[in-house]
């Protein structure tokens, strides 16, 4: 059973505007998913169905293996967590603590309960000294961690993040894609982001689907997307730079393997220069 599957999903904004179209997706466990397309792909729309936010138009909706009703609409909230591309949009309350506390207040949990998982997460995304601080007095970066920490203090399987490195400088960037990679293997959690900046993807995804006005066009491993450079060159999506690179040095004569992440290509290279 899948925790998440859509059955050619289709999604239309007033009746007519169609912003998917027989979308068909599929989240396992302990993956790591990438969602890749140019603004107005129809990424945050996909995952406002995934707990209940929008009914689909047509199409299903499952979620461990079960549709979305009115009555586990609860449970499917607690088991996809989302966290959206807006910071300002999730966190609300007057001190972080409180606004990390709030989902699993919610939940209808015991004080101690709640307060045991407000500590861990924020252990976790090292925001334990912003737990007194008011979050309109906090940076980008800050909100976000705060954001996310919200939504794992709810313990969900499935983490969802629209574009979040939206806002954030390198090292934050840098910070939140070690903190992905821990989720699955050290927490059992499936990751599922959306992104246009390619860059990162290779850094964390296992998973891609490539998505174009409404339609997933492309999926696979990071290796079978990122070879189709084309394709994402004609969904004005960048070419990661370092399968662009190794590229180029093939069709100048190099022999070299492809690589899609640092330190795949650090060996790669290594190993072409030997030959030199």
């Amino acid at each position: 059973m899948h925790l998440i599957e859509t059955r050619d999903l289709t999604h239309c904004y007033n009746g007519t505007i169609e912003a998917l179209k027989g979308v068909n997706f599929i989240a396992g466990r302990k993956q790591r998913i990438a969602l890749i397309g140019a603004n107005g792909a129809g990424k945050s729309t996909l995952f406002k169905h995934f707990n209940g936010i929008l009914k689909p138009s047509s199409g299903e909706v499952l979620v461990h293996g079960e549709h979305i009703t009115k009555s586990n609409l609860k449970e499917i909230r607690k088991s996809v967590g989302i966290v959206f591309q807006n910071s300002d949009d999730q966190v609300f309350s007057p001190t972080v603590g409180q606004d990390i506390a709030f989902g699993p207040t919610n939940l209808g949990l015991d004080a101690d309960t709640v307060e045991h998982r407000v500590s861990e997460v924020s252990r976790l995304l090292d925001i334990e000294h912003l737990r007194d601080r008011p979050p309109h007095h906090l940076s980008g970066g800050e909100k976000k961690r705060v954001a996310i920490a919200g939504v794992l203090a709810m313990e969900p399987q499935v983490l969802v993040l629209d574009e979040p490195t939206a806002g954030l400088d390198p090292k934050g960037v840098a910070d939140l894609t070690a903190f992905v990679n821990r989720l699955p293997e050290e927490y059992g959690m499936t990751v599922i982001f959306s992104t246009h900046h390619t860059e990162l993807v290779a850094e964390i995804a296992d998973y891609i689907y490539v998505m174009d006005k409404g339609r997933i066009v492309a999926q696979g491993t990071v290796d079978e997307i990122f070879v189709q450079q084309e394709m994402l060159a004609s969904l004005r999506l960048d070419v990661p730079i370092l399968p662009r690179l190794i590229k180029s040095l093939r069709d100048n004569g190099i022999d070299i393997d492809m690589a899609f992440d640092y330190e795949s290509a650090e060996n790669a290279f290594l190993k072409a220069f030997r030959k030199l």
